[in-house]
């Protein structure tokens, strides 16, 4: 059975977004071919930022100082039409908590409550499966991105220089694995590293942070083989460093510290044995033949304790950094994305009602051309607010608007 359902969810039949090994793999060797690639093919494309940067609270100031302070009743009349907004979706998302909590509670490996059965690797699958399927509209409300596969492949095979712990992931140990990102932006971005400072032939520098892509927010959902499903959330990760959020992945040291190291230790070691070894043959008489073993024995020793160090070193700081960067975990985080996606969804219901006031059209009756200029309107007011590009879900916006009016309208 366990056979069947997984030939099922790499076909993608039953809704969970299947990863193909093999076109991921040639999409990796793809990148890795390339000369120093900046981003993913594709990625204006494929990535488009929703996610609207400002607090509830700043969005309601701030509409409030540019149209609805001309009068004291326009003022209060806004206020009243966001507290209405807030209170009536606070029982829907409270309700879609619930239900969220009642579903993923027998896959939960967080669960301190008795366990009522244990369930086969199969019904897991299932479980999962619906788990994932009811979060794809929550974190699409929430104004997350689904990461695409060409994303997937670039972050996998691509090394940021800056980046001093380096993985190894391994695709045939997941079932699957997927990304959803929001609030993209390029600056620096300061490493929480157990390594204050960077060593250099000179001795130590700072470590200077450098102009890279990065996200605000990164949600994780992955499952190896004969495990559980791990939901995480991640803050301000670089777009080369996703594979570090993935389970069962492996510190690896780069080709060119390993050169390096290995260069430094045959240098010091032909200086020991010209210098002393030299010495033990004339006064000992010692054989050529157990002298050159006794030293290369010590130099493999020497060369597995140096690596050794140098991947702990490395693997502690991963640690560190992931330490730092977690935001939530398993069901936390559902509570987490269900009070983003209730403030998201708040934001644009706002955004739409102040905006289609100013425009001096019916909100019951908004047309294709009418959502356009919406769209544009709120476009234009973010970037001059944030400096950012953001798009608008105007369709989305209109249609919760229209939700919310009936809703208030309708008697209980």
């Amino acid at each position: 059975m366990l056979h069947m359902v997984r030939l099922v969810l790499k076909a993608g039949l039953t809704g969970l977004p299947s990863r193909g090994k093999s076109s991921l793999a040639v999409r990796m060797a793809q990148y890795r071919k390339m000369r120093k690639p900046a981003q993913p093919q594709n990625w204006m494309v494929d990535y488009r930022e929703r996610y609207i940067p400002f607090s509830k609270e700043q969005l309601v100031n701030t509409l409030l100082k540019d149209f609805h302070s001309s009068s004291h009743t326009e003022r209060v009349s806004f206020l009243a039409f966001v507290s209405e907004a807030d209170s009536s979706l606070l029982h829907r998302y409270h309700s879609v908590l619930e239900q969220l909590k009642a579903l993923y509670e027998p896959i939960n490996p967080d669960q301190d409550t008795l366990q009522e059965s244990s369930l086969l690797d199969a019904d897991r699958l299932m479980k999962e499966q619906e788990v994932l399927d009811r979060l794809e509209p929550l974190l699409d409300q929430a104004n997350f991105n689904s990461l695409s596969e060409d994303t997937l492949a670039y972050a996998l095979a691509v090394n940021h220089p800056y980046d001093e712990v380096k993985v190894s992931v391994n695709l045939e140990q997941y079932e699957y694995m997927r990304f959803w990102a929001l609030g993209e932006r390029i600056g620096p971005l300061r490493v929480m590293t157990t390594l204050q400072t960077r060593s250099s032939f000179f001795g130590t520098s700072p470590r200077i942070p450098e102009e890279r892509h990065y996200f605000k927010r990164v949600v994780v959902a992955a499952r190896t083989k004969n495990a559980h499903l791990v939901l995480k959330c991640f803050k301000d990760i670089p777009l080369e460093g996703l594979e570090q959020l993935l389970p069962a992945v492996r510190v690896r040291t780069s080709v060119l510290y390993r050169t390096l190291l290995n260069g430094m230790l045959i240098v010091s070691g032909l200086a020991v044995f010209v210098n002393v070894g030299m010495v033990v043959l004339t006064d000992l008489k010692i054989g050529t033949a157990s002298l050159l073993l006794f030293f290369a024995a010590f130099m493999a020793f020497r060369a597995w304790k140096v690596f050794g160090q140098r991947r702990n070193v490395h693997a502690l700081e991963l640690v560190h950094m992931l330490y730092y960067r977690s935001t939530s975990n398993n069901s936390e985080l559902l509570a987490s994305l269900i009070l983003r996606a209730q403030e998201e969804h708040v934001k644009e219901v706002i955004l739409a009602h102040s905006f289609l006031q100013q425009q001096r059209y019916l909100q019951e009756n908004t047309d294709s051309k009418t959502v356009e200029h919406l769209r544009q309107d709120v476009q234009e007011w973010l970037h001059l607010r944030s400096g950012l590009h953001i798009v608008f879900c105007a369709e989305r916006a209109c249609k919760h608007l229209k939700e919310l009016r009936v809703g208030v309208q309708a008697p209980p």
